[in-house]
């Protein structure tokens, strides 16, 4: 037979499993004899943690939230326009007219209208947020009043005194504040019923529901203005069309897409809440949204626990 092909055979007994076992427990009672030699440095360690979380857990200051509930608007005035639709589709389109089967997701609309870059401009220069947004120290809730900080803003002179390198200036620009804004504001639509909130977090519970009542009464009055305009632009349209045509049945259809026009600006008239109506309006909130301040300390505590043990090991490494 080959040597190349000869097998070895070595015979495993149990007493080389047991020396193994007795491996694995001298590795683990090492560990521990390590950990316990090192007790005062992971108790003293652990408890300085623990003081410093709860320093920095009250150090943190409130954070209230106010939110709204919402529901989609009824859309009914383009319900007759259906019947419509396939006589003089060509003609409503050039008008701006929507025909189509099935009706405008206003809602989804709107909401990224919200988000929009444009809307959070203009709604910044409206109701003035940007101190309140950029600028704020604390909430004084005795006198309910804000506090700003004074390196960044002077509320006596109305002016931006905060020190920052270009290409930002000492009043934040739109782009700045707007994504400030985002980590404050939350748009959710529930996809199994329709609802919408809309919710603000703030140091202040007063400004918090502010900002919640005003997003929602400048979203519908920017929808309620976006369908007026396309409304009187169709109607002059149409309007222009009848004086242009000689035949009774266009006229007729012609009218009656003027009748439907009429319709939404109607609706756009009469209602105040156009596109969200509010369910559970916004209140100012009692009690804090945030910082949970007893999670803050255990987890503090317990990460210097971790760092402890894990210096007593390095150190026994270093030394052996």
């Amino acid at each position: 037979m080959p040597e190349k092909d000869k097998v070895q055979y070595v015979a495993i007994s149990p007493d080389m499993f047991q020396a193994q076992n007795n491996d694995d427990e001298i590795d683990l009672r090492e560990l521990w004899n390590v950990i316990w030699r090192g007790k005062w440095i992971i108790i003293v360690i652990t408890a300085i943690f623990a003081v410093a979380s709860v320093f920095y857990a009250l150090s943190l200051p409130n954070i209230y939230k106010s939110e709204a509930l919402l529901a989609p608007a009824d859309s009914d005035q383009q319900g007759g326009l259906s019947g419509l639709s396939g006589q003089l589709g060509g003609l409503a389109s050039l008008a701006g007219v929507n025909l189509g089967g099935g009706k405008t997701d206003k809602t989804a609309l709107a909401i990224e209208i919200l988000k929009s870059r444009e809307f959070f401009a203009k709604f910044a220069e409206k109701h003035n947020i940007l101190p309140d947004l950029m600028a704020v120290k604390e909430w004084d809730m005795a006198t309910n009043t804000v506090v700003y900080d004074e390196d960044v803003y002077s509320v006596d002179k109305d002016e931006w005194l905060r020190k920052v390198k270009p290409p930002k200036s000492p009043k934040p620009s739109n782009q700045e504040a707007k994504l400030e804004f985002e980590k404050l504001i939350q748009i959710v639509k529930f996809a199994d019923t329709g609802m919408i909130t809309i919710s603000a977090e703030h140091y202040s519970p007063t400004v918090a529901k502010k900002w919640v009542d005003w997003l929602v009464q400048d979203i519908n009055a920017v929808m309620k203005m976006r369908d007026k305009k396309e409304a009187e632009g169709s109607i002059d349209y149409l309007q222009s069309q009848i004086a242009k045509t000689n035949i009774v049945e266009q006229k007729s259809l012609l009218y009656q897409l003027i009748e439907e026009q009429a319709k939404t600006l109607m609706f756009a008239e009469v209602r105040e809440e156009y596109v969200f109506k509010t369910i559970d309006p916004a209140i100012v909130s009692e009690m804090k949204f945030k910082p949970k301040r007893a999670l803050v300390v255990v987890l503090v505590t317990f990460l210097g626990g971790i760092l402890s043990i894990v210096f007593v090991f390095i150190r026994q490494l270093y030394n052996s």
